[in-house]
């Protein structure tokens, strides 16, 4: 019987070896690569095209959410199960939307991650119970206000990568080397993305990346 391939995204390294550890050891399941930020996921899933991508969220250069688009972008069929400590509503909602088959907290018991892993395989879908609850409110609020602008509804892939690099203290040129994109399309960017949001500083643009769960920082 062929084994589930799943490629591990995590950017703390004890973390990520304790699980590609108990992983390895449970039968069924074959761990094919880690990655330590979302452009390595991207990376590694094009090279592996593994069957799940067990993704955390808060990562640096490329967030879980963005990873997450982007492989779903390049394989619809991917699975992508979210492994996060956070509980906010609209990361859930986000991730889920993004395309994400399952999210399950990081302080779940191993048997809840190999239940989600071989779930989310089968096509099903796989929540903490602890955070079902959440994304049902969150649903029914959005579903009342009416469509609320969101950020996904403001900014484009690209603009939502550079708000967070901006948001991390990355400066102009290193944006352009980390995106392979020139300085004067970064600054286009930056433009954009300041008018399109009404706001007009950088400490303003770091909050409203937070807020809106881009980054950790």
């Amino acid at each position: 019987m062929k084994k589930i391939q799943v490629l591990l995204a995590e950017d703390h390294t004890i973390v990520r070896q304790g699980l590609v550890a108990l992983l390895r050891s449970e039968p069924g399941i074959e761990v094919v690569g880690e990655a330590s930020d979302g452009v390595e996921a991207v990376d590694m899933a094009k090279k592996l095209v593994p069957d799940i991508v067990l993704m955390d969220i808060a990562m640096r250069n490329l967030n879980g959410l963005e990873a997450t688009r982007k492989i779903k972008k390049l394989f619809p069929h991917m699975k992508v199960l979210v492994l996060s400590m956070y509980e906010n509503e609209e990361w859930i909602f986000q991730i889920l939307k993004a395309g994400a088959s399952g999210y399950l907290i990081k302080d779940s018991a191993m048997t809840d991650l190999i239940s989600a892993i071989r779930a989310v395989n089968q096509g099903d879908s796989f929540l903490s119970p602890s955070i079902s609850k959440k994304v049902i409110d969150e649903y029914i609020r959005k579903a009342e206000v009416g469509g609320e602008g969101r950020l996904d509804d403001l900014l484009s892939d690209r603009e939502r990568e550079v708000l967070q690099l901006i948001a991390e203290g990355n400066s102009i040129p290193q944006i352009a080397s980390l995106l392979c994109i020139s300085k004067k399309t970064v600054e286009a960017h930056k433009t954009h993305i300041m008018e399109k949001l009404n706001i007009h500083d950088k400490v303003g643009l770091i909050k409203y990346a937070i807020r809106m769960g881009l980054t950790k920082v």
